[in-house]
């Protein structure tokens, strides 16, 4: 698997972590199960496949009763996260979350549910409200032949691991498309500086977004040299006045996932998962109207928490801890940094896959990405 530092690409100023993901993040973990069968005509319900999905373990307790602070964010609503209400009432996350294709949602939702209610006696007080997010994959995948199953949810599960992170066409990442190149799971991460804390701020994204014309590489204008006259797209043109039943460019959503260790307050998760956008926006990312871009942010800085099931917590206050915002400008950098990394690592490590009908998205060549940040003066360092 290929990386942006693999190819001397470098985001930023700030310093990853050791695997330079969001798994740098002490007891965060990160697993996939891949789908990818069939070729040829889409027949709905039997394929092609190309989909998956990826589950995140926000730390290496027991997810479902050890909460974790959290907040939300939402650069543009056309997509779905659920459990977020309860995030923004309580500010906690409890259990895993999972990413998926948009109409496999409900599926991996009821997967997390059901191991959570097989690791905890029957009939007691627990429950769930878990955190399910979606980016739509049918240009490549037979998406309303419902090829996840709740058993995808359990192999993902135990495939959950720290270090290095599968990207591109894994997991939830396996059919989507990201400005107009294949695109998919992407993550990235960064270590603040001693002197505002060395807390370290992680991210992953599913990258299915964004138009080819507007996408940017450290600045450097990379969409417009590798225009789809060169690699074709996807995506049916703008112009094309024949069936709508294959979407324009630019159509597609990102989610992104941020963690860190650092002591942080609901409120302050909020702010951190609002700086993902920025990170979009320097790739070329616009938010568009019908894009589904959707943040969470967790911080693992305070743990011991209330439960949310049913029993009593004797505790009557409990102590947390919360970074001064004084220096909270080091996280944000390192979100927006490590996110605009995320979506190149999904890029760069992405494989020309071909799915339904035929359709084929192309991975971004290496040697023209390379030519042209070296063009601009941001090339191999």
């Amino acid at each position: 698997m290929v990386r942006a530092r693999d190819l001397g690409i470098v985001i930023g100023k700030g310093q990853p972590g050791p695997a330079n993901a969001i798994t740098d993040v002490a007891g965060v973990r990160v697993g996939h199960a891949t789908i990818i069968r069939g070729n040829g005509p889409l027949v709905v319900g039997q394929g092609p496949v190309r989909t998956g999905v990826t589950m995140i373990m926000p730390h290496d307790g027991d997810v479902f009763t050890d909460s974790v602070y959290a907040g939300s964010h939402r650069l543009n609503g056309n997509g779905e996260m659920t459990g977020l209400e309860w995030i923004r009432e309580a500010g906690v996350l409890s259990g895993p979350i999972g990413i998926t294709n948009t109409h496999s949602i409900g599926i991996v939702h009821d997967g997390m549910i059901r191991a959570g209610v097989r690791a905890h006696p029957k009939g007691g007080s627990f429950w769930s409200l878990t955190v399910a997010a979606e980016t739509w994959d049918g240009l490549l995948n037979d998406t309303d032949g419902f090829h996840v199953t709740m058993d995808h949810v359990d192999e993902a599960l135990a495939a959950a691991h720290d270090g290095a992170v599968e990207e591109g066409n894994f997991g939830g990442g396996t059919g989507m498309v990201c400005h107009e190149f294949k695109g998919g799971i992407g993550t990235a991460s960064r270590v603040v500086p001693a002197a505002f804390g060395g807390w370290t701020v992680g991210v992953l994204v599913q990258a299915n977004y964004g138009r080819r014309d507007l996408l940017r590489v450290d600045g450097v204008p990379v969409g417009e040299a590798i225009p789809v006259t060169e690699v074709p797209s996807p995506y049916r043109p703008e112009d094309d006045d024949g069936p709508a039943d294959r979407p324009v460019a630019g159509s597609g959503s990102i989610i992104v996932i941020v963690a860190t260790d650092a002591p942080l307050l609901p409120h302050q998760c909020e702010r951190l998962a609002q700086r993902a956008g920025l990170g979009i926006a320097r790739m070329g990312g616009t938010g568009a109207n019908s894009s589904g871009d959707i943040f969470l942010c967790f911080a693992t800085g305070n743990r011991g928490l209330p439960g949310i099931s049913f029993a009593a917590d004797p505790r009557l206050a409990v102590d947390v801890r919360a970074v001064n915002d004084h220096v909270i400008s080091a996280l944000f950098e390192g979100v927006i940094e490590a996110t605009e990394e995320a979506i190149l690592n999904a890029l760069v490590a992405a494989e020309t896959m071909t799915g339904r009908d035929g359709i084929t998205a192309h991975a971004i060549p290496h040697d023209r990405l390379i030519e042209t940040m070296t063009k601009f003066g941001r090339g191999p360092r």
